[in-house]
Parts: C-alpha cells; sequence; structure tokens
C-alpha cells in the first residue's frame, strides 16, 4: 500500500512537472514568435510540437509491445482530429464568447485545410483501398513514396505560407492595428536567444518526462479495458498541449488568425514531418507499421474537413461554428471509447 501511495505521488509529481514544462515551452516560443513575427513564429512552435511527436512515436514503436505497429496511425490521426475539431473548436467558441464575432484571411486556412486533406488521405485512408497488401498497410515501396509525397507537400505548403503568399497568414490590418497598440515592443536580440535555448531545454524535459509518462498511461488504459487507440489518443493530448494552449490564449486575445496559423500548422507538421520520419525508420529497421485507419474514422474525419471548410469558408466566426467543432471532438472522444 504505502510502495503504490509513493508510486502515485511520483506520477502526480512528474505530470506536475511536465504542465510546468509545456507552459515554459509556450512561453518562450511565444518570445521567439514575437520577435520573428507572423507567419514564421508560429512555425517555430508547430515544429517543436512535431519533434516531440516523433520522438515519443519512435520510442514506443522501437519498444516493439504488443501494437506498436499502430501507434503512428493512432497518434497521427488522434493529432488531426484533435486540431481540426478540438483546438480550432475552443479557439472559436471561446473568442467567440468573449469577443461576440472573430475575422480572419480564409485565403490561407482554405490553402491549410485544402493541404491537410490531401496528407490526410494519402496517409491514412490510401492503404485501406491498395492492393498490393492485404490489410490496412502499404509496401515498402508505396510507404516510401506517400513519405516522400507528404514531405514535398508540406515542404510546398511552407515555402506557399512564408515566401510566396506569406500576406495570406498575417492578420487583417484592423487587427494588425490593434496588435500594435495591445503587444509589447519586440524582444532583444539576447532575450530571443535565452528563450531559444530555454525552450529547447522545456522540449527535451517535456520528451523525456512524455516518455516516462506513457508506459503508464497504456498501463492504465490496459488496466481499464479501453481500445489500444486511447494510447495514440493520449499521445496526441500530451504533444499538443503547449500548441493548443497558445491558440487559446491568442483567441482570447482577438487573435484568430495566430489560433487557426497554430493549429493547422501543427496538424500539417503531424503528418507532413512526422510520417516521413516514421516511414524511414519502419523501413531501415524492418519494423511493422500500419497506417490504415476504420470506416468509422474515416467517417469522422472527412465529416471533420468537410464542417472545417465551411467555417473557414467565409472569414468570420461565431460561437456555434465552435460549438459544432467541439461536439464532433467529443463524439470522436465517445467512439474511440465505445466504438
Amino acid at each position: 500500500m504505502a510502495n503504490l501511495l509513493t508510486h502515485s505521488w511520483f506520477i502526480a509529481i512528474l505530470a506536475a512537472i511536465l504542465i510546468g514544462a509545456v507552459l515554459s515551452a509556450v512561453h518562450h516560443a511565444e518570445v521567439i514568435a514575437h520577435k520573428m513575427g507572423e507567419p514564421f513564429g508560429t512555425l517555430v512552435l508547430s515544429i517543436s510540437v512535431t519533434i516531440i511527436e516523433v520522438s515519443l512515436i519512435i520510442a514506443m514503436m522501437l519498444s516493439g509491445h504488443e501494437g506498436s505497429e499502430f501507434i503512428a496511425r493512432d497518434a497521427v490521426f488522434a493529432t488531426v482530429m484533435i486540431v481540426v475539431n478540438g483546438v480550432i473548436g475552443l479557439c472559436i467558441f471561446m473568442g467567440g464568447f468573449k469577443h461576440h464575432e472573430m475575422t480572419f484571411r480564409n485565403e490561407g486556412t482554405n490553402s491549410a485545410l485544402a493541404v491537410l486533406t490531401a496528407l490526410a488521405t494519402f496517409i491514412l485512408v490510401m492503404p485501406i483501398v491498395t492492393i498490393s497488401t492485404p490489410g490496412p498497410d502499404f509496401t515498402k515501396s508505396q510507404l516510401a513514396f506517400a513519405g516522400i509525397a507528404s514531405f514535398v507537400l508540406y515542404i510546398a505548403f511552407l515555402f506557399f505560407q512564408t515566401i510566396s503568399h506569406r500576406d495570406y497568414y498575417l492578420p487583417k490590418s484592423k487587427e494588425q492595428k490593434t496588435n500594435i497598440h495591445t503587444h509589447a515592443e519586440k524582444p532583444s536580440n539576447l532575450k530571443t536567444g535565452t528563450s531559444c535555448f530555454l525552450l529547447l531545454l522545456s522540449l527535451i524535459t517535456v520528451v523525456g518526462l512524455a516518455e516516462l509518462l506513457s508506459p503508464v498511461i497504456e498501463a492504465g488504459v490496459n488496466a481499464a479495458g479501453a481500445p489500444k487507440t486511447i494510447v495514440g489518443i493520449a499521445i496526441a493530448l500530451l504533444v499538443l498541449m503547449p500548441e493548443g494552449y497558445a491558440a487559446v490564449r491568442a483567441a482570447r486575445a482577438n487573435r484568430l488568425q495566430s489560433s487557426l496559423n497554430l493549429a493547422l500548422g501543427s496538424a500539417l507538421a503531424s503528418i507532413g514531418l512526422t510520417i516521413p520520419t516514421v516511414a524511414a525508420i519502419a523501413i531501415f529497421f524492418n519494423l511493422p507499421l500500419s497506417l490504415g485507419i476504420s470506416s468509422l474514422n474515416m467517417t469522422l474525419m472527412y465529416l471533420s474537413f468537410f464542417i472545417g471548410a465551411l467555417t473557414l469558408a467565409i472569414g468570420r466566426t461565431t460561437m456555434l461554428q465552435g460549438v459544432v467543432h467541439l461536439i464532433i471532438f467529443f463524439e470522436y472522444l465517445f467512439l474511440s471509447l465505445v466504438p
């Protein structure tokens, strides 16, 4: 009994440190983002979060535990659903509750959603319909091509976002004027450099603690008799904490453009960077990797993309759209527990 109590306290302390590291990562990423400006700043947190996700997935794949071949699929699909419905829904709801109606540039968000739809289809749906292998799997050549195609499409999006059409991802002129008066001056080079170092340190801490806690999560899922997909959802929730928190903060400050850049950027990086890395590891170490999702999850995913397209179509949002996305998110969580 004493050992169990000590173990529980140890887990609670690790979880508290993890939350502290997440909040630290958000703060230092925001300092860097403020220095770099939009949309470059949001890329810092997106890529940082993806590093965490890749580390966790590869660690669990290399462990060789039962069901490890599904971890990448479950984590990536969970990331898409959490971002498109959970994070975006919460941002729109919280921002709408405070500001009644918010605006953003739909040119950039629609482009990001189009790329995300293509990436998700390449990776999560194509394995179901290909006939070279039975079940929801790619052959090695198909997996290599899918990884390369995903990476190229993500790089093309980055070029579009940061160079050729950067203005599509900047706040509207009215919002820019408001932000001039509500934001402090840009941080100094010294402060930015310090934040870069502390951000790296925070991310290393998050990765290490998340890896320590992942066996606890897996054991808890098994003890509860819950489906294995819950492990992937838990991983996605852990790694999206910094970005989700930063996105909600931006929405409450009436900066929905930054929120959407963060949210959609994280989902795009999750597939465009995670899958090529995981695919290369799986091919090199000859590890099993299954990426195809079920028909139930496919239905939920395309419902999310359809509603997302309607939400992002006109460049304005209200609380109602946030409620719709959040209900879809809760439906996803419920059906993950009771498929």
